[in-house]
């Protein structure tokens, strides 16, 4: 596995490694030993699998807050997407700062979201599928989200979204108030 650092502190790009011959390829998509080498919560408690039968379906931004914060390792499992990851960690130099990247079957990347961090993604075709590895299980009363486009951190998408929910449409403009409070 090879793990570049993204622009922002503590999120990485993670890639195969990829043993090749002419029967195809063997590669490690997960280990432990490489992710504590890296300093890097690994502990998976569940993994959600999503389906998004349209090119241009948005998700997101979502997250949890603290005691449930998770940490995410996403990777496209067919079609492609372009990830959006949003350092929402108010003492980290790069808050507010986000950065994307393009999963696909293809290139059989991966993205490590830290704790702290929303996330998102826009279909780039039909029947694109993702699977997420997911350290800590979901607590509906701390979860949040911010609005696809706010203003305040105006996340450049590759084309306008198609299909959003109403829930991803109504979120509201950041407020720390709400955005990073967990009483």
């Amino acid at each position: 596995m090879v793990f570049s650092e993204t622009v922002l502190k503590g999120a990485y790009v993670i890639s195969l490694e990829k043993r090749e011959d002419s029967r195809g390829f063997f590669a490690r998509s997960f280990c432990t030993h490489e992710f504590e080498n890296y300093g890097l919560d690994h502990r998976i408690v569940q993994i959600n699998n999503t389906l998004n039968v349209y090119r241009g379906t948005l998700r997101g931004i979502h997250y949890q807050l603290p005691p449930k914060a998770e940490t995410k390792i996403v990777r496209c499992i067919k079609g492609s997407l372009y990830d959006v990851i949003l350092d929402l960690r108010p003492h980290s130099e790069t808050f507010g700062k986000w950065c994307g990247i393009e999963l696909t079957d293809q290139n059989r990347k991966m993205v490590y979201v830290p704790k702290g961090f929303g996330h998102a993604f826009l279909t780039l075709e039909d029947n694109t599928e993702i699977m997420y590895f997911i350290t800590e299980f979901y607590a509906p009363h701390l979860e949040r989200g911010i609005r696809w486009n706010d203003p305040k951190f105006n996340v450049e998408w590759p084309f306008m979204p198609a299909v959003v929910s109403d829930r991803d449409k109504n979120f509201p403009d950041f407020d720390f108030r709400y955005h990073l409070n967990t009483s």
